[in-house]
């Protein structure tokens, strides 16, 4: 397709003034016509020229799969294999999910040479999406016109939960250095752990940990070492109702819920245990338990394209699907975003859950309520707003401690606060033996 160039419209926006002037003028008549037809001869010349050179050949770099908010690079390789410079203009086309930065970029090709472009994009929205074909837009040798070609292949690529903290975990766990992400390392309560081996008594050990046979043997104490409890299950029971749309910052609930969910199964794998995925809240997904740290990749599979939807969640009907796929007994951790209009179902449906499985309820709370909380109060209407937040989150706070009440551990923190409050308190699950 050709388009004229600025060029173009110039020359021919001076030869309508140069029109008008004759027709005032008599005698510029001649030098109309003589300037117009140089003009729409040297426009077809042109036009000739760039029409039947062909176009450089492009290939993209472009990664099958994206973290979610992160900035990636994506490359563009382009050959010239005419024997004339190309003068150019590249625009990709990233879907339109994702920011755009450093596009468009020219590029002048020498004759059988090539040249790498990059630019970034920034993902916005986890899913499957499609790179269009690449536009170029050819300048003529005369730069009277545009060409515009569509280079290259259609892509899939996928947009992931934002996997970085994943990366930062495995390396600072390779290190067995837990603690610099904040995971606490408490003291085992010596129940429900698996013996591990023999050692050499070390101060700090119980007495129950001392193996006298072993010792009587030796003639020195002998100490048993336990490991935390492997081969056990959990399931990742996640809402992915309307209430997941709400957004403290530029990831949505549903966001953050994936990302401290992948976490801790990460973490959870690592152990030696077992970890599926189940949803609910207007989709249902299930993936069964899996060991190995292969499974990490299936379960970010199954739920890298998972978006709120308008409905509400059925807590009730959760419980009883798992109870009906999960028969054996596992830690069930349920990541919602819980509301007052909840009290009715939710603790019979936990209930109902506990009869098989350990469960730990994990809520969001909105950073805007610490935010009003600790907003100065200069007038009647900050005074009012900052009342109401506090009502509001005692109401939040009773609730909570009724579910604990009844035996089931809970977890209400902000967004950012998720990945390693459920991480300490999985850990704090399996030292005390309880699952």
């Amino acid at each position: 397709m050709l388009i004229p160039a600025p060029a173009l419209l110039i020359c021919f926006g001076l030869t309508l003034l140069l029109a008008v002037l004759a027709s005032v003028l008599p005698a510029l008549g001649l030098v109309w016509w003589v300037a117009l037809g140089v003009l729409i001869l040297g426009a077809a010349i042109d036009a000739w020229q760039l029409w039947r050179r062909p176009g450089p050949s492009l290939t993209r770099q472009l990664p099958q799969a994206l973290p979610l908010g992160v900035d990636r690079e994506i490359g563009l390789r382009l050959e010239n294999d005419s024997a004339h410079l190309q003068d150019l203009s590249v625009y990709d086309h990233p879907p339109g999910s994702m920011a755009i930065h450093d596009l468009p970029q020219r590029v002048q090709l020498p004759p059988g040479e090539g040249v790498q472009l990059n630019y970034r994009v920034h993902p916005l929205v986890r899913g499957s999406f499609a790179f269009g074909q690449t536009e170029l837009r050819l300048r003529s040798p005369w730069k009277l016109w545009d060409r515009r070609l569509r280079v290259g292949e259609m892509e899939a690529v996928r947009v992931y939960p934002n996997f970085a903290a994943l990366t930062r975990f495995a390396l600072l766990a390779t290190d067995h250095r837990l603690s610099q992400i904040g995971v606490l390392k408490r003291r085992r309560r010596g129940q429900g752990m698996d013996f591990h081996q023999l050692r050499e008594y070390r101060e700090g050990d119980i007495q129950r940990q001392i193996d006298w046979k072993a010792t009587s043997r030796m003639g020195r104490l002998i100490s048993r070492e336990y490991q935390d409890e492997r081969d056990q299950q959990i399931i990742l029971l996640v809402d992915c109702g309307r209430r997941m749309q709400a957004r403290d910052d530029a990831l949505s609930h549903m966001d953050h819920v994936l990302n401290a969910a992948l976490l801790l199964a990460y973490v959870a794998l690592r152990q030696g245990d077992a970890v599926g995925l189940a949803t609910f809240g207007g989709t249902s997904r299930f993936v069964a338990p899996r060991k190995s740290m292969a499974t990490i990749h299936g379960l970010m599979g199954a739920a890298f394209d998972l978006q709120p939807t308008l409905h509400s969640p059925d807590y009730l009907m959760a419980a009883r699907d798992l109870i009906v796929r999960q028969r054996k007994r596992a830690l069930v951790v349920i990541l919602s975003n819980l509301r007052d209009e909840d009290d009715d179902t939710l603790l019979p449906s936990l209930q109902l859950l506990q009869e098989r499985h350990l469960v730990l309820l994990a809520s969001l709370r909105e950073g805007i309520l610490g935010q009003s909380l600790r907003a100065p109060v200069r007038a009647l209407e900050d005074a009012l707003t900052h009342a109401a937040t506090a009502e509001y989150l005692e109401r939040r706070r009773d609730n909570f401690r009724r579910l604990s009440g009844h035996g089931i551990s809970s977890v209400d923190v902000e967004p950012a606060q998720l990945p390693l409050a459920l991480v300490n308190r999985y850990i704090d699950v399996k030292r005390a033996g309880r699952l």
